[in-house]
Parts: C-alpha cells; structure tokens; sequence
C-alpha cells in the first residue's frame, strides 16, 4: 500500500521577532517589513513544493507584562507587525501554486467585511486563500476595538461559529454561475443566482448578499486552532483543516482522538479532515551544527523579552508571580482573570503535574525555552528530522502534516526545508513531487 503524503505548510509569524531577525545568516541586507523579504520566501517555499505560508497576526502592542509595552517594543516580542493583506497579494505576485494563510479574529471583525475580503484576496491569488480564525485573548488587543472587557471563554467560541455560519452564507450567496459577462447582450449576472441571508443571530444581523463574484474556491480554506475542549468543537464545527499545537507527541495523539470524537459528533468523517502539527524547525547539514543555531537563539533572550511573551500569550501579567507557587494555584489565579490557561502553564502542568511547586526563577526559566521553542524544536540533520516527522505522522493518525516555522534564522531554515529536508521526504515517499491542483483547497485539502 503506498505511505500517505504529509502536507507542510510555513509559518512565518515570528521569522523577525525576538532575536531571531539579528541571527547569524537572517535576510542579510534587509529588515522588517521589507517587501522582498517576503517575496523571497514565497519563492523558497514554492520551489519546495509546501502547501501554505501561514501567519499568525494580533494587533496590539504586548502590554501585559508589569502594565507596559516598553520590554515588548525593546526586544521585539510580538512587536512589530504589518497588515497581512498587501503581502500575502505581493506574495502570490511572484508564484503560481502556494497557498496564503492569514489571520483573523471573529471577537472583533465582522462576518460581512471579512467574507467580502476574504472572497477579494482569493480572486487576487487565483484560488490561493486560507483564513485562520482565532478568539481573542489579549487585553491590548480588546483596547485597539475599544473593549474594556475579555469576553467569557466560551462566548469567544459562541461567537466565532456564528460568524462562520454568517460568512459561509454570504460566500453561498452568489452561486457559482451567476456570473454571465455576455459582450453581446452586456448582460452581466443572473438575478436568479443571487441570494439574500437574513441572518439575525445572537451576535450579528446580516441582510446580504455579498456584492462579489463567487471566489475561485467557492469559499477560502478554513483553518482553527482551539486546543481547550469548547475550541475542538468549534474546529470539529467547521474547520477545513486545524492547526495543532508544538506540544509533546503524547498530548498530539491524545487531541488528535479527541478531535475525531468531536468530528463524529458533529457528523464529519474524521478521515477528512487534517491537523497541521506546529513544529518549530533548525536543519543544518549535520544535528551538531542545527542544535548549535537552537542554542544561540535561546541564549539570546533576556528575562524582559520572556517575562512580555508569556504574559501576553496568557493575558497575564507573570510580574505579580509570588517568590513560590504550585501551578494548581496559578491556573485558577489565571481563569479567575478571565485570561487564558492553555499553551504554555497547561502544558507545563501536564509535564511537571499541577501540584507542583516552582520558584520565579525556576518558572522563567521554563518559560525561556517556551518563548524560544527550545523544547518542542526540531533541531538536526534532514534525515534526523525525517524520522521525527514520519513518527509523529503514524501516530496521529497520517491525516495532515506539520506547520513549519519558528525558524532560528530566516531565510536559512526555510532554505534548509526546501533544499534538504523535502528531497529526503520525497525519497521516502511522504511528499509531492510536483503541485497536482490549481487551488489550495486542491493541494493542501486532498487525501
């Protein structure tokens, strides 16, 4: 029987963060948000043959950390960032087949200006479009949108399946022939194809239809990332593929049964529908020289840079941590603020147990290798990767594949997965050769 093909995908969202845009070998000659920086890597990942280039966004400033934004803006910790838009379209500009995904937010955009854009960039890359839906977390974030409060978990979630369900309708709104463009009569649609929504839910009021042509993939590819129990459903709801968490293989296979339950109860076929496994990722020639470039990395950042990282991943603020604490006591101080416990402190509690007592030291300390992937990155040779790789794969069912990214050094790394890592999953039989569809819902979303 032949191996099933993994789907790789680039995730460029820290590529020039926290120290990584200074390393030895990174865009020599160039800096953020420099236009080419990103053509050239849409070029390097289509000559490898990947699925996507992926971005998370967030547009706040990382102010949590002792009530300020100054460590954030020194280190560069999620800080700065651009509009994803303009250079997922300057992306696909100089390639043919890789997808965009981009990233937004269903607490404060809304469903009719988001399916109206969303169908905009998917004309724009000739069918190359993926939007990843995120809740909102962060309190920098809710300020920009003028909200003084969080929003309950699990109404972040209620939310977010109603803005879906409203754009699905909107992109249904203009069927697929509705367009005539007749030079001859100068007819240009038919109104028999064209379809008001009323949807009036507990979130939005949307009349439609979507004033678009129907995009070249009918809709965008949908991507979610909820790891918590109320977000696997949401994914199990409507995500065409989910992007999973770097976390431990054990806690990967445990979301994956997870996930395929949530995916039964909700009527879908759980071989359908993949997950894109976060794997931080250093290749070098040899593991000596890839685990050298991790080292260098995670020495580079100071205890400011982790203390603003952590805090605004969890929306809280780790300043106020006493000298000694269990982790048991943390996760509620942390639901209790209405932040979030996933990530970082829950996998941490997994690891040590969540009776466990730490320091501050001891908890930042942790918290450098989380800030820098030290733990969850695969440094080596593509052969030793290859092997992690396939492992991960079999054990989580060979549905999906893996989100590359929170390179050491860009362009090197990504440089490294096209050039080494892809010819020796090819030889292994795991990769394409070639694209073999003209949209991304073709290549990212088949078998």
């Amino acid at each position: 029987m032949p191996k099933r093909k993994m789907h790789l995908g680039f995730d460029f969202s820290y590529s020039h963060m926290a120290g990584r845009w200074c390393a030895a070998g990174a865009w020599p000659g160039h800096t953020f948000p420099d236009i080419e920086m990103f053509e050239g890597m849409a070029r390097i990942a289509e000559r490898g043959l990947l699925d996507i280039i992926f971005s998370g966004d967030g547009t706040g400033v990382p102010d949590t950390w002792k009530g300020n934004r100054d460590a954030a803006v020194e280190w560069g910790v999620n800080w700065p960032r651009q509009d994803l838009n303009p250079i997922a379209v300057a992306m696909s500009r100089v390639t043919k087949h890789i997808g965009f995904g981009l990233t937004y937010s269903s607490t404060f955009m809304h469903p009719y200006y988001t399916a109206r854009l969303m169908n905009s960039l998917d004309h724009l890359t000739k069918g190359r479009i993926a939007m990843n839906l995120v809740t909102s977390t962060r309190r920098s974030d809710y300020a920009n949108f003028g909200m003084g409060e969080l929003m309950d978990h699990s109404a972040r979630y209620d939310r977010m399946e109603e803005f879906v369900d409203v754009c699905r309708q909107l992109w249904a709104s203009v069927e697929p022939d509705a367009m005539i463009w007749d030079r001859t009569t100068g007819r240009v649609g038919d109104p028999r194809k064209v379809h008001d929504v009323h949807h009036e839910g507990r979130h939005f009021k949307v009349d439609g239809p979507l004033n678009t042509p129907p995009s070249p993939q009918g809709r965008p590819v949908l991507i979610q990332a909820g790891g918590s129990p109320r977000g696997i459903r949401a994914s199990a709801y409507f995500a065409d593929v989910v992007f999973g968490g770097d976390m431990p293989l054990e806690l990967q296979v445990r979301q994956r049964k997870a996930f395929d339950e949530a995916l039964t109860a909700a009527g879908r076929n759980p071989e359908q529908v993949g997950i894109l496994w976060q794997t931080p990722i250093v290749i070098a020639p040899t593991t000596h020289e890839a685990v050298a470039r991790l080292d260098r990395l995670a020495a580079s950042l100071p205890d400011e840079a982790v203390g603003a990282y952590l805090s605004y991943n969890c929306g809280y603020d780790f300043a106020m941590l006493p000298q000694s604490f269990t982790i048991r006591e943390l996760h509620q101080e942390i639901i209790a603020s209405q932040a979030s416990p996933m990530g970082f402190l829950h996998e941490l509690s997994i690891r040590l147990g969540p009776d466990s007592r730490l320091t501050r030291a001891e908890f930042f300390e942790h918290g450098r290798r989380d800030a820098t992937n030290y733990d969850t990155t695969l440094a080596g040779s593509p052969t030793h990767i290859a092997d992690r790789l396939e492992q991960a794969f079999e054990a989580t069912g060979s549905r999906g594949g893996f989100m590359l990214g929170h390179a050491a050094s860009m362009p090197l790394d990504l440089i490294g997965i096209a050039d080494l890592l892809v010819p020796e999953l090819q030889r292994r039989g795991r990769f394409r050769t070639a694209y073999a569809g003209r949209t991304l819902r073709e290549n990212l979303l088949d078998s």
